[in-house]
């Protein structure tokens, strides 16, 4: 692996010395080491001039407007009740404090892909640091992640049909719908022919919010605000799982920026991610705690009364359904690049790459509502994302990255040290997670009486 190629990665010791100090400056904005532009590898699409099915044709905003709507989705519906479980003082440091560390940790995966222009997936990635062994364990682990947020998609959409419909049929049932149509909305090939999902996805939930605020703020009075609650470690980890969900969505970036027309606009697109999900996630969990008080139901639009719940669950219906159908696309996109990637058929119509497509699609569905099926307990099945992939992939992998991509350099300046600092802050927090959120999730998972797997039951009581 040629690994003489920087991308905003500033100070990447990289090339030869000799080489290193007579290179030009690169338009990184670090002013520490200057290093020498190259090509690693050709990106996975290829020349696509004369292709049937084009995929480099995202703009920054489109592509901003998939991560809003893939990660503004089911983590902003967990946040009330994560406060409730911790306080209102520690909630808001950790969701503004990891906040703040998603969006350098994104930050830092575009500059990989920058670095390493033929890096589609965390496959890529993981090939990048240890060889094949590396594309197998972050192939593998990245595509059980995905198929468990689908699975949380799944789960949702069986909490809000149970809801909307006063339980009229089985759990399962409404498993299998919600399957069959986020099945039939997956099926295109490229990004840009979901952006217009995306737009109704964020308008969706957007007034679902605004429809369970709104009836919140009638129906009751304010509740007392508790700066800080006492709890034990498995209930107050748990509900710091559910606020870390909310930027869960870091492994599908690479992915994202492969079709970009120009992945040097990343950051605008990832601006656009964190400055819109953080203020909703502040505004609406605040709201609807003070005014739904501990016992703030989760998903929160449980907490808006009967009646103004089922409209609620209705209007939110899009984004619990195309939020995991823009999810799905990442992981269908993972294998299929992984299959056809270097043949023409990547780009064609014809009958085995349209019915490859569909296949992998599929395939990846029904594995997805195999788990909602199993783990029917909306916090539960959140704080298990959490703890086995979120945790890396959010803030572990990143860190990792950075010290890859500055090897030699860590502490060559006092702005290296910081960064060093910084990033080994963040892969601490991943281990953190990943470690205590196992144990917290396996427990809770165990002793809820309401979780018995592939049930009938409703489980949006």
């Amino acid at each position: 692996m040629d690994r003489s190629v920087p991308g905003m990665a500033s100070g990447i010791e990289t090339v030869p010395e000799e080489k290193r100090k007579s290179a030009q400056l690169s338009s990184t904005g670090d002013d520490d080491q200057k290093v020498e532009i190259g090509s690693c590898r050709h990106d996975a699409f290829g020349d696509e001039q004369h292709a049937q099915v084009k995929y480099k044709t995202l703009k920054w905003w489109q592509c901003g407007m998939l991560m809003v709507a893939e990660t503004v989705s089911l983590g902003v519906l967990a946040l009330p009740a994560a406060i409730a479980g911790l306080g209102l003082a520690p909630a808001l440091a950790i969701l503004i404090g990891l906040g703040g560390l998603a969006t350098y940790t994104g930050y830092v995966t575009g500059q990989f892909k920058w670095r390493y222009p033929h890096v589609s997936s965390a496959a890529d990635a993981g090939e990048v640091l240890m060889g094949g062994f590396g594309r197998e364990l972050l192939f593998g682990s990245n595509i059980l992640y995905l198929v468990f947020l689908m699975a949380s998609h799944v789960l949702t959409f069986t909490v809000a049909m149970n809801t909307i419909t006063k339980h009229a049929t089985c759990s399962i049932v409404f498993g299998v719908v919600g399957l069959l149509v986020s099945f039939l909305l997956a099926l295109p090939r490229t990004l840009k022919g979901m952006t217009w999902l995306s737009a109704i996805s964020f308008t969706s939930i957007m007034a679902a919010l605004f429809i369970t605020m709104i009836a919140v703020g009638v129906q009751n009075d304010p509740f007392p605000v508790k700066a800080t609650v006492k709890t034990d470690l498995v209930s107050g980890f748990m509900s710091a799982a559910n606020i870390v969900f909310t930027f869960a969505t870091h492994n599908t970036f690479f992915t994202m920026m492969s079709e970009l027309k120009e992945p040097r606009e990343f950051p605008k697109s990832l601006a656009l991610l964190q400055c819109l999900d953080l203020s909703i996630y502040l505004v609406a969990s605040v709201v609807i705690y003070r005014y739904a008080g501990d016992g703030v139901a989760s998903p929160a639009l449980g907490s808006a009364g009967p009646l103004i719940a089922r409209i609620a669950y209705g209007i939110a219906l899009p984004t619990i359904i195309i939020a995991g159908v823009i999810i799905s696309h990442i992981a269908c996109k993972s294998i299929y690049i992984r299959i056809f990637a270097g043949t023409n058929r990547i780009h064609t119509k014809d009958f085995v790459a349209v019915g490859s497509w569909i296949g992998i699609v599929l395939s990846l569905w029904i594995v997805a509502w195999i788990i909602a099926m199993s783990i029917p307990v909306f916090n539960s099945l959140l704080s298990l994302i959490v703890s086995l992939f979120a945790s890396w992939f959010s803030f572990a992998l990143p860190g990792i990255f950075w010290f890859w991509m500055n090897k030699g350099l860590w502490f060559s300046s006092p702005r290296k040290i910081l960064l060093s600092f910084v990033n080994a802050l963040a892969i601490v927090v991943g281990l953190v997670l990943c470690g205590l959120g196992l144990y917290s999730s396996g427990k809770t998972i165990h002793d809820d009486p309401s979780s018995a797997s592939f049930s009938c039951a409703d489980n949006s009581l």
